[in-house]
């Protein structure tokens, strides 16, 4: 927040749904490094050492998106895009984590992933 004005929002985290958060919790520390604070079965929360960051809350009806969407079923609402440096190395890295490449890929420098619970993010390259 900024002195200036007390009740401008601040973004602390994107929060995520899932049927174990604990374990998405754990994937995506994993993946980016940062710092898993695991608060109880229902909710858990994934920080860098700076700026904003995961939650990920307990949703026991989860349905997976599609992607690319469909009519007749739930579609992405939003995704997490990831800057990597060596895009086969990052693809690996995630799938050795537990996430899957997409059937359907838009471009040669953007890998859309699926994470465990199939909430798709991108791992592209610079300038992609």
């Amino acid at each position: 927040m900024t002195a200036a004005d007390p009740a401008m929002p601040t973004l602390v985290a994107t929060v995520l749904d899932s049927p174990r958060p604990l374990e998405l919790a754990r994937f995506s520390g994993a993946l980016t490094g940062w710092t898993v604070f695991e608060d109880d079965d229902s909710w858990a929360r994934v920080r860098p050492d700076d700026g904003p960051g995961l939650s990920v809350q307990l949703e026991p009806e989860y349905v997976p998106p599609t992607w690319p969407g469909r009519s007749d079923a739930p579609g992405m609402q939003l995704h997490l895009d990831f800057l990597v440096e060596d895009l086969p190395a990052a693809v690996a890295r995630a799938e050795g984590l537990g996430a899957r490449q997409a059937a359907w890929q838009p471009t040669e420098d953007v890998r859309v992933m699926l994470d465990p619970d199939g909430h798709p993010f991108c791992l592209f390259l610079p300038g992609a």
